[in-house]
C-alpha cells in the first residue's frame, strides 16, 4: 500500500473527529507547531501578588488586559504586594536574572500587564527586563476550560541570552502552561530559569512541579498510550505536565475522553481564528 492508499484508507475508516486529525498531523506534522518543555520537577513555588478578585474585579484590569498601559500601571500600583517581594528576594538569594514577561496577543490587542508588571518589579529588585521574546500565536485563554488551555498553548520566538539566568513574570496563572513552555523555551535555547511570579492566580496554581505520586495514577489510569499520543502531539512527556495540568488530566474520566476534548478545543481555536480573519 503506497503512502496515498495508507492516508484514504485511514480517513475513510476512521470514527471520531479526532481519529481523522492524527492521519492529517501524520502527513504534515510541519502544519502543527509544538511547545517546546523540559520536565518541571523541582520547580519553585511561583511566588503570587494578589488575589484573582482583587485584579479581575479592578474597574482598570479590561483596558489593561487589552493593551492600555497607563491602566496597567494603576493596576499593578494598587495590588502590589511588598510581601511577596520579599518573598521574590528570598528566592533570588542575591541573584541578579533578567526579568522576561510573556509578551501575549489577545483578542483586541497585547496584554500590557505582565510588561508593565516586569518593569515595576525591576524598579524595587533592581533587576533587568528583557525584551527579546515574544509569544506568537493567540491562545484565547480568557474564559477557557481546562481543555482549552491544554489545547491551545502559547509558542514563543526571540533571542535567548546563553547562559543567562531569567526569572518569568506574568499577569495571571491558571495551569501553569505559559510558564511552563516559556521556560522551556528559554531552556532548549540555552537560558536558565530560576522561578516565575505573577500578578494573580488561585493559591493551589503556584505549585508548578508534578507530584511524581499524581503522575503514577495518571499513567495508572490512561496507560501508555494516551501518553504515546501525548508527545505526537505535543512532543514532550507527562514529566513535562504541570501540576494543575497533571491533576486536570487525572480526573478526565478515561483516554478517549481527553483526546477527544483536546481535539475539540483545538478545532473550536481554528473556527474561532477563521471568524476573526473574515
Amino acid at each position: 500500500m503506497d503512502e496515498q492508499d495508507w492516508w484514504v484508507s485511514a480517513v475513510k475508516s476512521a470514527k471520531t473527529l479526532s481519529e481523522i486529525e492524527f492521519v492529517f498531523r501524520s502527513l504534515w506534522p510541519g502544519l502543527f507547531p509544538k511547545p517546546l518543555r523540559k520536565p518541571l520537577f523541582d520547580f519553585p513555588d511561583v511566588v503570587i501578588h494578589a488575589g484573582e478578585t482583587a485584579v479581575k474585579k479592578h474597574p482598570l484590569y479590561e483596558a489593561a488586559k487589552t493593551g492600555d498601559a497607563e491602566a496597567a500601571a494603576d493596576l499593578i500600583q494598587d495590588t502590589f504586594n511588598p510581601v511577596a517581594i520579599e518573598a521574590l528576594k528570598a528566592l533570588l538569594n542575591g541573584r541578579k536574572p533578567i526579568l522576561i514577561s510573556a509578551h501575549a496577543m489577545e483578542g483586541e490587542g497585547v496584554n500590557a500587564i505582565p510588561e508593565t508588571f516586569a518593569e515595576k518589579l525591576a524598579e524595587k529588585l533592581d533587576l533587568e527586563v528583557g525584551s527579546g521574546i515574544v509569544q506568537t500565536n493567540i491562545v484565547g485563554h480568557t474564559g477557557s476550560d481546562g481543555f482549552g488551555r491544554l489545547a491551545r498553548q502559547p509558542l514563543f520566538d526571540g533571542d535567548v541570552k546563553e547562559g543567562k539566568e531569567y526569572l518569568i513574570v506574568d499577569d495571571f496563572i491558571g495551569m501553569g502552561g505559559t510558564i511552563a513552555n516559556l521556560k522551556g523555551y528559554i531552556e532548549l535555547k540555552g537560558g536558565v530559569v530560576i522561578g516565575a511570579t505573577a500578578l494573580t492566580g488561585k493559591p493551589y496554581s503556584a505549585k508548578i512541579a508534578p507530584d511524581r505520586n499524581i503522575l503514577k495514577e495518571l499513567r495508572d489510569k490512561h496507560g501508555k498510550e494516551l501518553e504515546d499520543w501525548w508527545k505526537a502531539r505535543f512532543a514532550h512527556t507527562f514529566d513535562c505536565l504541570t501540576q494543575s495540568e497533571a491533576r486536570y488530566i487525572l480526573r478526565t474520566e478515561n483516554a478517549d475522553r481527553v483526546r477527544n476534548k483536546i481535539t475539540e478545543a483545538e478545532q473550536e481555536r481554528d473556527r474561532r481564528g477563521s471568524e476573526e480573519k473574515i
